[in-house]
């Protein structure tokens, strides 16, 4: 080592020194959720204005996560992750102190413009960090950031409210902040090629970019609410949002240091690696939001019991992971990423044949299942991805990566919300077809409805019409279950599609790198 080498940390410092902050924004877009029924009252807002501080900050997010790579080499690497941190902790301390629902929203932006940054920061400092025989190893600590916040945030979330006050929600950012600030200015060191460079700023693509990416989450967010494109503002934003990242890929390929150096989907293994990801989170997110939909709409289930089915899995991912990573360079990857994607389609294959009687146990294994699924795919499929992009390029490329992740969970999200409202609509309007007094099934479950209305005190003329309401209320719930059926079963099939996706990648030899032959 010559002496102007800077000496090299040790890994798992670094590990633990970037996760922190991680896990910071990770949690926090979680754990808003719970509170925000209390943050809606103490402010005096109304539910939209105050879901209004979650799409925000997914906006916002969603807007710097594409950057970043470019802000860093911009900037430097460390000096970009240390304001990021900074920021994020000043914007959370603001949060707290918010004395409207305006202020809070602007307070969230910044958060999410601060806190995007660190997830693909700290894949890439992982990744240079770690060996590439190693990459599992390191994909498996991130893997585990990126799942400990959906699972402990609501929970953490909710226990912080009801004990402290919703402000604790964002106070409790404060100290990690400082402390990661403090770790990452002993311990994060730039390789040379990320320590800053003096370039033209395309500003022209950073406008075309923050825009398109922006548009298109409040799109993705609001549509279902908005009932799409009837609507005149979705439609405007759509328009926006097509036609703003359509200029920006056209302006990226002319410039010298584009904001996003697109050339990194050239690389074939990478481009489907990202296609698989997007799937895979789409699943995975729609599945996280229909499933105590479902138990709590038709099931009857209450916010802790749908919970208590949601955690199991949450565990099963958490042990699977490093168990993956670990044995992950002495076999094939491809393999595991296969095991993993049947396991996810087996466990939504399940959920496609509930029905409103199933009980406890029979909801709980699919998440388990499932837990184990993400587990096997998530490590291997990003050392697939991953594998064959030059250190310099990393930043860029997991910039990328991660923006795909966020993007495909927010489109999974909002196509099953919409095909469950949509498909209950068709299943309501086919069951209208079969209720009709000449029917005898229909006429026995009306009367048997009136009977035990009239057990309860109701005079005959008011329990007849209450059997009736009684068989309405059934049909309606049974349209419900079969609209979650037809969701669940095309989310198995969008998984077993993936497979001939992967077998395209180019696998890995144990030391991590590209098989020869590769991209």
């Amino acid at each position: 080592m010559t002496p102007s080498s800077p000496a090299q940390p040790n890994k798992w410092v670094v590990a633990t020194t970037v996760m922190l902050p991680m896990l910071m924004v990770v949690l926090d877009t979680s754990v808003v959720n719970v509170s925000l029924d209390h943050i809606r009252g103490s402010l005096s807002a109304g539910i939209d204005e105050a879901t209004w501080s979650i799409t925000a900050y997914l906006a916002s997010n969603a807007v710097i996560i594409p950057m970043t790579g470019w802000i860093s080499r911009l900037v430097g690497r460390k000096r970009y992750l240390l304001f990021s941190i900074v920021m994020f902790t000043v914007s959370s301390f603001l949060c707290g102190i918010s004395w409207n629902i305006e202020s809070l929203i602007v307070f969230r932006i910044l958060q999410g413009l601060s806190g995007g940054a660190m997830p693909p920061l700290s894949q890439a400092i992982l990744l240079e960090s770690f060996p590439p025989q190693q990459y599992g190893m390191a994909m498996a600590i991130f893997g585990l950031g990126v799942s400990f916040g959906p699972i402990i945030g609501p929970v953490l979330g909710g226990w912080i409210t009801d004990v402290l006050t919703w402000h604790w929600v964002f106070f409790i950012n404060i100290p990690i902040g400082i402390v990661s600030v403090v770790m990452a200015v002993f311990v994060i060191v730039d390789p040379p090629y990320m320590e800053g460079m003096r370039m033209k700023i395309d500003y022209l693509g950073l406008i075309l970019l923050g825009l398109g990416v922006a548009c298109l989450q409040l799109l993705l967010d609001r549509g279902q609410r908005y009932d799409w494109f009837n609507s005149g503002i979705m439609l405007a934003l759509a328009i926006v949002a097509v036609s703003s990242l359509t200029l920006f890929v056209v302006v990226e390929r002319r410039v010298e240091r584009p904001i996003v150096d697109l050339s990194v989907f050239r690389i074939y293994s990478y481009t489907l690696g990202n296609i698989a990801m997007f799937v895979f989170m789409a699943n995975l997110f729609g599945t996280l939001v229909l499933l105590p939909i479902y138990l709590q709409t038709l099931m009857g289930y209450t916010a802790s019991l749908a919970g208590l089915v949601l955690a199991p899995g949450g565990v099963a991912n958490l042990i699977t992971m490093p168990v993956v990573g670990r044995v992950l360079h002495r076999s094939n990857p491809k393999a595991f990423v296969i095991i993993g994607i049947l396991f996810t389609a087996y466990s939504t294959f399940l959920m496609s044949r509930f029905t409103l009687g199933v009980d406890f146990q029979t909801v709980l294994w699919p998440r388990i299942f499932m837990g184990v699924g993400m587990g096997m795919l998530f490590i291997p499929l990003t050392t697939l991805t991953i594998a064959s992009i030059r250190k310099e390029d990393m930043g860029n490329a997991t910039a990328v990566y991660n923006l795909i992740r966020n993007v495909g969970g927010s489109i999974g999200i909002a196509i099953v919300t919409t095909m469950v409202s949509r498909r209950a609509q068709f299943h309501q309007a086919r069951l209208v077809d079969h209720v009709t007094p000449y029917d005898p099934l229909y006429a026995m479950r009306a009367q048997q409805g009136a009977g035990l209305l009239q057990q309860r005190g109701l005079d005959p003329s008011t329990a007849q019409h209450g059997g009736l309401g009684l068989m309405y209320e059934g049909m309606l719930r049974q349209a419900g279950m079969l609209s979650f059926a037809d969701v669940f079963y095309l989310l198995t099939w969008m998984m077993i599609l993936l497979i001939p996706l992967v077998l395209f990648m180019k696998g890995t030899t144990s030391a991590g790198r590209i098989q020869p032959g590769g991209d």
